[in-house]
């Protein structure tokens, strides 16, 4: 907290706090929207007539049907602390807020500081200046302080007798410099960038090098047209897949804020605003498909299912025991399907069924290392899944016998004619059989230890061995070549 010396200022004047983007680190409006639609996508049709009637019946209707749990969500700790103080020393606290009246009173009643809880009804919304009336109701002209964090807040400000600015923006910053009453500001707002660069999660765009396999296994790396080709896939397919990333983040924002590491996310810590998030994920997608323009119609139907499957399971697919990981599985395969058709060649049956069996064995991975770290902590089931401590055997079962199976399907696409007519010594190749079993095998062993990375691409990146594995089956392949 910094304080900047103005007019002399009542140390004890009635204090009003703003609730969204102040007490707490999001905004229950896009909170609730979110759980709206993600208990039932429909809604989105019937969203845009709700708001046509204003703000304060959208939230009316939002809050008849949604709950939000106030102890799950990410508070500016900074700023409580403080307002405890101040209520230690008898000063009058009011919680008031343009969210509705029902998620105010039950955020006032989870933290226990508040003389009083006011938020919107049906009919106002009680924001700029309905708010500052309100205050001026309640307060009957006597001297009051207040703390905000947006410019809706300026009318408010223009007559505090005490400002507090809680994260709030350099525009906020350089309205209220002229201020002749005295300013606390609390918790500065951090750039927008890192945490959106964090969220839309570069490191996850290797999965999407998989629309390179085809080009490369069949041999046309050197083709400058193809391999531009492929590099605009792999572009389509990082936005695309950066969209579905943020949508899934904030649909996760319950399940990812009491998970061990998850809730470190931007938009699940409150470092990143939805606002951001709404505007990020659309703006994504649109740009994937305007650059897969350049590319054959077949592989924007590619990219659509993508899209579509992606979606899936965000709303309802993850959270379907086993049918979530076959659904990874498949996505992953579709990747390489997509490769294919952004130079315009034919996948071969094996290259797909490898595909299939080797990521559905990394997908169970995945689980496997989730229920792993459950043993270390009170949960019994992994938040927003249909898994519990006692399916870890079963789901290792499973995942043992696709990673093999994948090794045995790359052993039959060695044997295959087409590879023996595009390879001058594919004996080579086998040698990559027990390159993959012994990657494979580290994986698991290190999955059922707990120590393995719960997501195995991060793993696969950091991991040293397992890149000299992958460096190593790239120059067997071009030594077979």
């Amino acid at each position: 907290m910094t304080i900047e010396t103005g007019k002399a200022t009542d140390e004890n004047a009635h204090l009003f706090v703003d609730l969204d983007e102040t007490l707490i680190r999001t905004d229950l409006l896009f909170e609730s929207l979110l759980l709206l639609i993600r208990r039932n996508p429909l809604y989105l049709a019937v969203i845009p007539f709700w708001l046509l009637r204003g703000r304060a019946w959208l939230k009316h209707q939002l809050a008849r049907r949604v709950k939000i749990d106030p102890a799950g969500l990410p508070y500016n700790e900074e700023f409580l602390a403080w307002l405890r103080v101040q209520r230690a020393g008898g000063r009058a606290i009011t919680l008031i807020s343009a969210s509705n009246q029902s998620y105010v009173s039950a955020v006032a009643d989870h933290v226990g500081l508040f003389d009083a809880a006011i938020g919107s009804d049906e009919k106002t919304n009680l924001k700029a200046l309905n708010k500052l009336r309100r205050i001026e109701e309640i307060g009957r002209g006597e001297q009051f302080a207040y703390a905000g964090d947006s410019r809706a807040d300026l009318p408010i400000w223009a007559r505090a007798g005490q400002i507090l600015l809680v994260n709030a923006g350099p525009s906020v910053h350089s309205r209220i410099e002229n201020s002749p009453a005295e300013v606390l500001r609390f918790d500065s707002t951090p750039t927008l960038f890192g945490p959106l660069l964090r969220a839309v999660r570069p490191h996850q765009w290797l999965k999407n090098t998989l629309l390179f396999v085809p080009l490369i296994l069949s041999h046309q790396l050197t083709q400058p047209e193809l391999l531009l080709a492929a590099t605009i896939g792999f572009l389509c397919f990082c936005l695309c897949a950066s969209s579905v990333y943020i949508l899934n983040d904030m649909l996760d924002l319950e399940s990812d804020r009491v998970h061990q590491t998850k809730c470190n996310r931007p938009f699940a810590s409150g470092e990143l605003p939805l606002a951001a998030g709404f505007a990020a994920a659309p703006a994504l997608l649109l740009g994937a498909f305007l650059v897969s323009l350049l590319l054959p119609t077949d592989f924007r139907l590619a990219l659509l299912i993508y899209w579509l499957l992606t979606c899936l399971y965000s709303f309802a697919l993850k959270r379907v025991f086993l049918l979530d990981v076959v659904t990874l599985a498949v996505l992953y395969a579709l990747r390489v399907a997509a490769g294919a058709e952004a130079i315009t060649i034919v996948t071969t049956n094996y290259l797909i069924a490898f595909s299939l069996c080797f990521f559905l064995g990394l997908a169970m991975v995945k689980r496997v290392t989730e229920l792993v770290n459950l043993q270390a902590a009170t949960a019994s089931a992994i938040g927003g899944r249909a898994y519990r401590k006692a399916h870890e055997p079963l789901l290792s079962i499973i995942g043992v016998l696709a990673s093999v199976m994948s090794v045995v399907v790359f052993a039959f696409y060695i044997n295959s004619p087409a590879t023996t007519r595009l390879y001058n010594t594919p004996l080579i190749l086998w040698l990559i059989c027990p390159l993959l079993l012994v990657l494979l095998g580290r994986i698991w062993r290190l999955a059922r230890t707990g120590r393995l990375n719960e997501d195995p691409v991060l793993f696969a990146v950091e991991d040293r061995i397992s890149q000299f594995i992958v460096l190593g089956t790239g120059i067997l392949i071009w030594l077979a070549t």
